[in-house]
């Protein structure tokens, strides 16, 4: 395939440039992902190229001339981080909104991107902040029939419904605000850039000139970015190497629950999440996001078990559920919902081998209550011994929960922070905790929770 006038190769995975058509990128080893795109004049490097090192204490620079700063002269002023309103994002966020920081919030179609970000703009601007939301993809009318439903707005946010990113520059360079809102980088484009909005070369272009406003006026900028069938963000890979911070906003359109996850934070952890629901008037955050779980959970039924799982520092209790039935055909069936299939697999060969239970002759269904997906170790105890009580016909007491690692052997390993999770037990009402022994050995004894320590799995189901 030959180059054509004016164009060029970008892998849609690394923004890899080629002059030719390639099968496998040499950069990022991925195939079938080149494309061809228009290619126009570059612009020549100006003022803006010096912004970031202005940020930098002390900082007039001329052109040409930088000085490096040592790390004493370096200040870190807590008031840099601005609050969302929301504990749930200022968590994920690792504490508030940094000035200078670039946000790319990604997740499907109508999953309530604009509607959080939105609610964040009100907030911000009844904290005295200035905010533009710069929309590219709905008019001014659609925000305000939004904002409605939300609820009063405090304060004077700016809106802005325009896609040429040389007027929103120019924009932000007269308001100066102290939060920008791209709603959504697929839409916005450079004149500089001969190919469509939404391309690699413009996605790539559009956030690098949203990168130096942020970093060289310290404005905090969110990019709202689309996501592919894979669950991505689209557009090249780059893409997520290049801001900060990457949150996904993660739940079934169906469900009212919705999970803000960070899996990029330069400025805290990437273990957090922020547990929302979607209400008539916007999305209401959850603080006990383990009661919310927990809510509506059967009394003495068979196939139900309480476990504890980590999500950064939050312990989160959740609901395991089984059901193992005999199978009326030659080969059983397994179905996993909101943890890994295979790990399912591995703990009932485990049971076949250790305790001699003929699984063989059994279907197994194993289900997350919520929707919650969780593949922490941590939840292994609990689905053996979800799946014996099912098979067993034999309920678990509604007030224990349970929680270790299952090794090969049929071992109960250790787990990490097993002390907290026993708190946010004992917190919701629990009145026996089973885990490994090895934990218990380490752990502070309370006289309001019961603590039994199991080595094997053996043991575990004795306990039934």
């Amino acid at each position: 395939m030959a180059k054509g006038k004016g164009t060029a190769f970008f892998c849609k995975e690394c923004g890899y440039e080629s002059v030719k058509w390639l099968g496998q990128c040499p950069a990022c080893r991925e195939w079938n992902t080149f494309v061809e795109e228009p290619v126009g004049k570059k612009e020549a490097p100006g003022k803006r190229g010096l912004g970031i090192q202005a940020l930098s204490q002390g900082g007039q620079y001329e052109r040409g001339k930088v000085r490096p700063s040592r790390l004493s002269e370096i200040t870190i002023d807590e008031q840099d981080r601005m609050k969302t309103g929301f504990g749930e994002l200022d968590r994920v966020l690792g504490g508030g909104i940094v000035k200078g920081s670039l946000v790319l919030v990604g997740g499907d179609p109508g999953i309530g991107k604009s509607t959080l970000l939105l609610q964040v703009c009100r907030n911000l601007a009844g904290f005295g902040r200035k905010v533009l939301y710069i929309s590219g993809e709905e008019s001014l009318k659609q925000i305000k029939l939004r904002a409605n439903r939300i609820g009063a707005v405090s304060g004077e946010p700016l809106f802005l419904c325009e896609t040429n990113l040389e007027l929103i520059d120019t924009a932000i360079e007269e308001e100066k605000p102290d939060v920008v809102i791209i709603d959504s980088i697929q839409t916005m484009f450079r004149e500089e850039i001969a190919s469509a909005p939404g391309s690699v070369s413009q996605v790539r272009e559009s956030t690098n000139l949203l990168m130096q406003i942020a970093k060289g006026r310290g404005i905090a900028v969110f990019i709202v970015g689309h996501v592919t069938k894979e669950g991505v963000v689209a557009g090249p890979r780059v893409l997520e190497h290049m801001v900060d911070t990457v949150l996904y906003f993660e739940g079934e359109r169906s469900a009212s629950y919705r999970i803000i996850r960070g899996v990029k934070n330069r400025f805290g952890s990437t273990n957090e999440i922020g547990v929302f629901e979607m209400l008539e008037n916007g999305l209401a955050e959850v603080k006990n996001p383990s009661e919310y779980m927990l809510n509506g959970r059967p009394e003495d039924a068979s196939g139900g078990v309480v476990a504890c799982s980590m999500e950064g520092t939050r312990p989160v209790l959740l609901e395991v559920q089984a059901l193992v039935t005999p199978t009326v055909f030659g080969m059983p069936r397994r179905t996993a919902a909101g943890t890994d299939y295979n790990r399912v697999n591995l703990l009932m060969a485990v049971l076949e081998k250790r305790c001699r239970y003929d699984l063989s002759h059994f279907d197994a269904y194993i289900n997350i209550a919520g929707g919650m997906k969780m593949n922490e170790p941590a939840l292994d105890l609990a689905i053996v011994m979800a799946i014996v009580s099912s098979m067993k016909d034999r309920a678990v007491d509604s007030k224990t929960v349970i929680f270790g690692e299952v090794g090969l052997s049929g071992e109960v390993r250790a787990v990490s922070m097993a002390q907290q999770r026993a708190w946010e037990a004992e917190k919701l009402g629990f009145h026996t905790c089973i885990l490994p022994r090895i934990c218990l050995d380490k752990m502070k004894q309370t006289g309001k929770i019961k603590l039994i320590g199991v080595e094997n799995i053996r043991e575990a189901i004795g306990l039934l």
